[in-house]
């Protein structure tokens, strides 16, 4: 099989790590890959959201199967056009992506169908919400950009005025562009945080091992939100009984929801939850697998990843059993110093040969045949063992052995789910 990945970051160094065991697997293209992503596939100068030049290289390379694993290029109907090329693709199509390019869509599509979320209102000027904010009684609350912002279209606004810079960022100053046209403000909910990734082909949903994502920048959740400094699977908080819970009342729900709408939902759903003292509520929805709590799922997965993928295309998940180790999962991201504001690049990585395989790089390219920094989040180092403190001591011995100048990482990823380990 000729398989071709759209995108150029960890997450997808990842995919593509699992796609390789499939020994049917001939060849791999990136599209457009990365520098660390050129060791395991062959990169083409082609962007993420170069939908038409995308079609025309799967066409003219004969591929058999695409995976189209940023939001984007998914929002923005690479599937859709793949499709109509007779080239089948794993990932929603645009109708059902809509779930994540557009926050107003989702919260909407939860109340209309009683799934369990932060109270909210949407609105689409900002003097409308400055007033609505006036007449809050309670603060903090969360601003949201309706559109896709790169994970970072979220605001925590401790305050009033908080919230009402945050408004006026968004939709006077338009920091985000298009996306901040239309904002959600919704209540400040409470409680453990857990990201559940599930496979679906619209009909069957098969959950992946849960995960604890940190998103702000400096150890102890301090510092600006990021994209994702590191991540744990699987997470302590999700128990058995919660997740019975969330199968009934959220993740089925909303397959079934998209479906009266006519936006049925085939690939990666992702649930972003909140464990509130009333119950599990969903904060986001995303159309794709996380990033980078892909780089902690699929190390687990038993299932070959290729199989499963091509079962959810042809609607037949229900036919496959998706089996996830026992083990824990521990992967540091390490970025480029000043993350996710300014920051230079261009320094050359070394990364041992020894440890590659749990290695995926996010921002790096290749000059003269040496790797270098070309990103914010830069890499990320895996480890897997049989508890999670191991995984963790595992991981930060990994990231010791990876040497580039300006590197900066957290030093403390994991260490709220080893205390609720320890609790347990």
């Amino acid at each position: 099989m000729r398989v071709l990945v759209v995108g150029g970051g960890g997450r997808e160094h990842a995919i593509i790590k699992a796609v390789k065991k499939n020994t049917s697997v001939e060849k791999i293209y990136a599209l457009p890959g990365n520098g660390g992503i050129a060791d395991d596939a062959e990169c083409v100068a082609i962007g993420a959201k170069e939908i038409d030049k995308i079609v025309e290289f799967a066409v003219d390379n004969k591929i058999d199967y695409a995976i189209v694993a940023p939001d984007d290029p998914l929002v923005l109907g690479a599937v859709d056009a793949l499709n109509e090329k007779g080239i089948p693709c794993f990932g929603p199509d645009k109708k059902a992506a809509i779930i994540e390019g557009s926050k107003v869509f989702s919260k909407n599509l939860m109340k209309k169908y009683g799934i369990p979320t932060a109270e909210y209102e949407t609105f689409n000027n900002a003097n409308d919400a400055i007033e609505y904010l006036k007449s809050l009684k309670t603060f903090p609350r969360v601003v949201k950009a309706d559109g896709l912002a790169l994970g970072k279209g979220v605001i925590i606004a401790e305050t009033l005025q908080d919230s009402i810079d945050a408004v006026n960022s968004m939709m006077e100053d338009k920091v985000f562009g298009k996306s901040g046209e239309n904002i959600v403000i919704e209540e400040f909910l409470t409680g453990p945080e857990v990201s559940v990734l599930a496979f679906t082909d619209g009909k069957t949903v098969k959950p992946m091992v849960s995960s604890m994502d940190h998103k702000r920048a400096g150890d102890n959740d301090t510092g600006l939100n990021t994209g994702g400094m590191g991540t744990i699977a699987p997470n302590p908080y999700y128990t058995d009984d919660i997740a019975s819970i969330c199968m009934k009342e959220i993740f089925l729900p909303t397959i079934d929801a998209m479906n009266k709408e006519g936006r049925t939902f085939k690939g990666c759903l992702y649930f972003g939850l909140m464990l509130t003292p009333n119950g599990p509520k969903v904060i986001e929805y995303n159309c794709r697998f996380g990033d980078p709590e892909t780089q902690v799922v699929l190390p687990l997965l038993k299932t070959d990843l290729l199989t499963v993928m091509q079962a959810v295309t042809e609607e037949r998940l229900n036919e496959i059993e998706v089996e996830f180790s026992t083990d824990s999962a521990c992967c540091v991201i390490m970025a480029s110093k000043g993350y996710p504001s300014a920051y230079q690049k261009g320094f050359e990585m070394t990364i041992p040969n020894s440890i590659k395989d749990t290695v995926f790089v996010a921002g790096a390219k290749l000059v003269d045949g040496k790797l270098l920094t070309d990103g914010g989040r830069v890499l990320g180092a895996t480890q897997i063992a049989k508890d999670l403190k191991t995984a963790i001591d595992g991981a930060y011995d990994l990231v010791k052995q990876i040497k580039f100048d300006n590197a900066y990482y957290r030093t403390d990823i994991g260490q709220r789910a080893l205390k609720a380990t320890e609790e347990n």
